[in-house]
């Protein structure tokens, strides 16, 4: 309905006040006929008690126009013209400007707060502008989950993210779908089966196990028959091999759906979108030059991410979300060793078998291992990196460890790192 002003005269309404007041018309038949709430009407006859002679439900407009000092106009420039740089680099990941992220770095890094429309309209003046493209039809946001830990997202996204190093560096981050609670968040020069295994434990041994992992058909999560093999074995097809992290999680009796579709990756690398736009500019504004900076700047982006920033999707924090749901709505189970193993590092670890020499040894790249146990018999040799230099070598034989030893990286010739 329209406003009163615009339907009664101050005279009129006047009138239907005083006649409530002097209790001869009820205030349901004064709230019907002005077409107005409870509220409204009790604020009406306060305004008409307190100064009856000039009350009026007239009122005029006023358009304040709050202009921004030549010093806050100065940084928002400053920032855009940053962002300008990189996106006219190719070599960098960023195709557009992030208004948002400016309106950030006036807060955190020079105390000043400006409006996200104001903003745009400076950009938009001096050149700091790009029109969308036409927008393509998009994975649906919404969260699929009922439970936190049913569904862990789990990938890498490999960029440059600093203007100011010549490589790229791969960054796996662990994602809790209906939380959206970043888990884990690292930045590698490398990517390895070992990489993501540690990635698996750091979440299974402080969260517990997840019923599902979400991931992509990459080489290491999947074998594809004809991509991962050179030679075709007719009796290996897809998924007929596990493996390295696969046979982790077959362990850990966690589940693992593929993402089999652009669109259904697209839900895997949407927050890797967000945090490579937020990790790009900040290594920029920070001259970062070392992996080890850049981490920190990560953690500290994860760490608002995950405490202080309204998730779009969920509208909600994600670790009040996370606490929440981890009391009464959590797919979660606590880690317990399963049966024979003795270890975590029986679990999270690379796997290799062998057979038993005549001479009680086994062989591993040229590297020989004796082995207190009889020969002839299948061992699985779960290898465990203790550091850069050294491994731990556990050897199972039925259900049993028979022996541990150390070897050297370089001798066991496996790149972990």
């Amino acid at each position: 309905m329209t406003q009163i002003h615009k339907r009664f005269t101050d005279s009129q309404v006047k009138d239907l006040l005083s006649r409530y007041l002097r209790k001869e018309i009820g205030r349901k038949y004064v709230q019907e006929i002005l077409g107005i709430k409870r509220r409204q009407f009790f604020a009406l006859v306060k305004r008409f008690r307190k100064n009856p002679g000039k009350f009026s439900i007239q009122y005029t407009r006023r358009t304040i126009n709050r202009q921004i000092s030549p010093e806050v106009e100065k940084n928002i420039l400053k920032e855009l013209a940053i962002d300008k740089k990189l996106i006219q680099d190719r070599d960098n990941p960023l195709k557009s400007y992030n208004y948002s992220y400016v309106r950030d770095c006036l807060e955190d890094n020079y105390n000043q707060f400006v409006s996200l429309p104001t903003i745009i309209n400076r950009a938009k003046r001096n050149g700091f502008y790009l029109p969308k493209k036409l927008k393509k039809r998009s994975h649906d946001r919404e969260v699929l989950t009922t439970y936190t830990g049913e569904m862990i997202q789990h990938d890498s996204s490999h960029h440059k993210w600093s203007p100011y190093v010549t490589e790229k560096w791969y960054l796996i981050t662990s994602l809790d779908d209906f939380s959206r609670f970043i888990f884990y968040a690292l930045l590698l020069k490398k990517e390895t089966s070992w990489s993501h295994i540690k990635a698996l434990e750091s979440v299974a041994l402080k969260y517990g196990l997840a019923f599902s992992y979400y991931v992509d058909s990459h080489s290491i999560f999947r074998f594809v028959q004809g991509r991962d093999s050179f030679w075709r074995n007719h009796y290996k097809v897809t998924d007929d091999v596990d493996t390295q992290w696969e046979q982790v999680l077959n362990d850990c009796n966690v589940k693992v759906i593929y993402a089999l579709s652009p669109q259904a990756k697209g839900k895997i690398e949407r927050p890797y979108r967000w945090l490579q736009d937020r990790l790009v500019r900040t290594c920029a504004r920070e001259n970062v030059t070392d992996i080890k900076q850049a981490q920190l700047i990560l953690n500290g982006i994860i760490r608002k991410y995950n405490y202080q920033w309204i998730h779009s999707t969920t509208k909600e924090i994600p670790y009040v979300r996370l606490k929440r749901a981890l009391k009464k709505n959590s797919l979660f189970r606590e880690f317990k060793m399963p049966a024979p193993f003795v270890s975590t590092k029986d679990i999270f670890c690379l796997r290799v078998k062998r057979s038993i020499d005549a001479y009680r040894k086994v062989s591993l790249n040229n590297l020989k291992f004796k082995v207190n146990t009889a020969p002839s018999q299948p061992v699985v040799l779960r290898i465990y990196p203790l550091n850069k230099n050294v491994s731990e070598v556990r050897f199972w034989c039925k259900d049993k460890l028979v022996d541990v030893q150390k070897a050297k990286n370089s001798d066991l010739k496996i790149n972990f790192f």
